[in-house]
């Protein structure tokens, strides 16, 4: 099973693709869609063109996204939740199960301790696919530990 994970930004939207074969975890692929940050239709038309070429590209069989879930500035939140919808549209559009997470669920999931630091997520992330390198940027970070997430709920159901 492929799994794909969404960080949802802006401009700067992370991704990480992973495989789970027999219980086991493994990285496919992992980075950053970047748009041009000048005009917001632009913006969801260059996310949603790059993200409908990863899918075709990996064609993941389920894909999990974060949930927002509080932000200190209200104009971000609002601009972060337009794109979120952009991919959640482009998700449904080529068919794929969603699965939503809080950053609080990442953690508990991925470090078993819902107020883990970055760091230490990503160390476990990287535990976890065996990667030797740190995983940078922290958005493509954050998706790989996203698409664990996914991965983990679709083996349980």
């Amino acid at each position: 099973m492929i799994s794909l994970g969404i960080d949802p930004g802006t401009t700067r939207i992370g991704f990480g693709i992973i495989q789970s074969e027999k219980n086991r975890l493994s990285c496919i692929a992992y980075g950053i869609l970047s748009t041009s940050g000048k005009d917001k239709l632009i913006n969801f038309q260059e996310a949603e063109k790059q993200l409908s070429a990863l899918i075709k590209k990996y064609q993941p069989d389920v894909a999990g996204i974060e949930k927002l879930f509080f932000f200190k500035n209200q104009k971000t939140i609002m601009a972060v939740s337009e794109m979120r919808g952009v991919i959640m549209l482009t998700l449904a559009k080529h068919n794929l199960p969603i699965h939503e997470f809080t950053p609080l669920q990442v953690k508990q999931n991925i470090s078993a301790y819902g107020r883990a630091g970055k760091d230490q997520v990503q160390r476990m992330v990287r535990m976890l696919l065996n990667v030797k390198e740190p995983i940078k940027p922290d958005d493509a970070a954050d998706a790989l530990a996203i698409a664990i997430c996914s991965a983990h709920t679709t083996i349980s159901q």
